[in-house]
C-alpha cells in the first residue's frame, strides 16, 4: 500500500507539542501496526527554526516539501498577529488546489484563514483566540465550542490537545475506527473525547468539584450488549436521571443517551472492521437489538451503510 505523505509545515517560533500531536500520530512507526503514513517536517527554508521551547530545530525541507504532500499540517502559528511570509500563503494555497488535505493545530486556523481557505466556511482554533479570528477574519464561520471541524479538504482544531483528537480524526477516516483505535492504545489515551473545548475554558471554581463519571462510564462500556437506558445509568452512579444528564453535560458535553448511542456505534465500527460477523449478531452485541436499528442509527452517525463501511475498512490480507 502506497504511504500517505504528511508534511508538518513549521513557523518560527514554533510550538514543540502542536508539531509533536501530529507526529506522534502520523511520524511513529508501531510494531504489529502496518504503516500508512510518511511524516516529514519542513519550513520556509531548510535551517534552524526557533521554537518556544528555547532550542532551535533543524529542518532539511523547505516549501517544496508541500507540493509532494497528501496532507499538509500547520501545527500553530505563534505570530499570527502579523502577515504570513508571502511564500508560505503561495506554497499552502498552491498545495490546496493540487488536492492535499490543511490541517491546521491552533493557531494554525489564522495562517490558513489569511490564505482565504476558509471563507464563507466553518472552522476553530483555541478557545481563547477564537475572538479575534472571528473579528479578523469575519468571513469565517468560526465555532468557539468545537474541538475541531473538518470539511474534508481543510480541517482546524482547538488548542494543544484536540490536535491529537482531530489527527486521531482524520486517521479514523482513512484508515478506520479500529486502526485508530490502536494508535491511541499505544497513546495511552482515548481514541474520541466527547464534548466541546468551553468545558475546559470554564473558570475554576471554590466549590467542590463533581465526582468524575468515569466510574459509570466505564461500567456502561463493558456492558453495550446489554439493555442499558439512562435510568441504569443513573441508578450506577447513585444519581437521579436529571442530575446524570447535568452531570454528563457539563463533564463531557453530551447527554447520557447521546453518549451510550455514540459507544455503541464505536463499538460495531470496530466490530465491522475487525470481524465477519453478520449485522444482526453485530447489532445484538452493541445493543441495537436488531439489525435495522442498527442501519438506521449507523447511517444516522456515519453518513454510510454498516455494509459499505466494512467494504471500506474490513480486515484486508496486507493488515494480517
Amino acid at each position: 500500500m502506497k504511504l500517505h505523505r504528511v508534511a508538518a509545515l513549521v513557523l518560527a517560533p514554533q510550538a514543540t507539542f502542536e508539531l509533536a500531536c501530529a507526529q506522534e500520530v502520523f511520524g511513529v512507526r508501531r510494531p504489529s501496526l502496518p504503516a500508512r503514513y510518511a511524516f516529514e517536517v519542513c519550513g520556509e527554508r531548510p535551517g534552524a527554526v526557533p521554537t518556544l521551547a528555547g532550542y532551535d530545530m533543524v529542518v532539511s525541507r523547505g516549501l517544496a516539501a508541500l507540493e509532494e504532500a497528501d496532507t499538509v499540517v500547520v501545527p500553530g502559528w505563534q505570530n499570527h498577529e502579523r502577515p504570513a511570509p508571502p511564500a508560505v500563503l503561495d506554497a499552502v494555497r498552491r498545495a490546496h488546489r493540487r488536492g492535499a488535505r490543511l490541517v491546521a493545530i491552533c493557531s494554525g486556523a489564522f495562517l490558513l484563514a489569511e490564505a482565504g481557505l476558509l471563507s464563507r466556511r466553518r472552522a476553530t482554533t483555541h478557545w481563547r483566540m477564537a475572538a479575534e479570528l472571528a473579528a479578523r477574519f469575519p468571513e469565517v464561520q468560526v465555532e468557539p465550542d468545537t474541538l475541531y471541524v473538518d470539511l474534508g479538504d481543510v480541517a482546524t482544531s482547538a488548542g494543544t490537545a484536540a490536535g491529537i483528537d482531530l489527527c486521531l480524526h482524520l486517521v479514523r477516516g482513512d484508515h478506520g475506527a479500529a486502526y485508530a483505535a490502536q494508535i491511541a492504545r499505544h497513546m495511552v489515551m482515548p481514541p474520541h473525547r466527547e464534548g466541546g473545548q468551553l468545558q475546559y475554558a470554564a473558570p475554576a471554581s471554590a466549590a467542590r468539584p463533581a465526582e468524575s463519571l468515569a466510574r459509570v462510564l466505564d461500567w456502561a462500556a463493558g456492558r453495550l450488549h446489554e439493555p442499558l437506558t439512562v435510568e441504569d445509568l443513573a441508578a450506577r452512579a447513585g444519581l437521579s436521571p436529571r442530575t446524570l444528564a447535568r452531570r454528563f453535560t457539563g463533564q463531557l458535553g453530551v447527554s447520557p443517551g447521546r453518549w451510550l448511542l455514540d459507544q455503541r456505534i464505536a463499538a460495531a465500527r470496530a466490530l465491522l472492521e475487525e470481524t465477519d460477523l453478520p449485522v444482526e449478531t453485530i447489532a445484538g452485541r452493541v445493543g441495537l437489538s436488531s439489525a435495522t436499528n442498527l442501519r438506521r442509527r449507523f447511517r444516522s452517525l456515519v453518513h454510510t451503510t454498516p455494509g459499505a463501511y466494512r467494504r471500506s475498512f474490513g480486515r484486508r490480507e496486507e493488515d494480517a
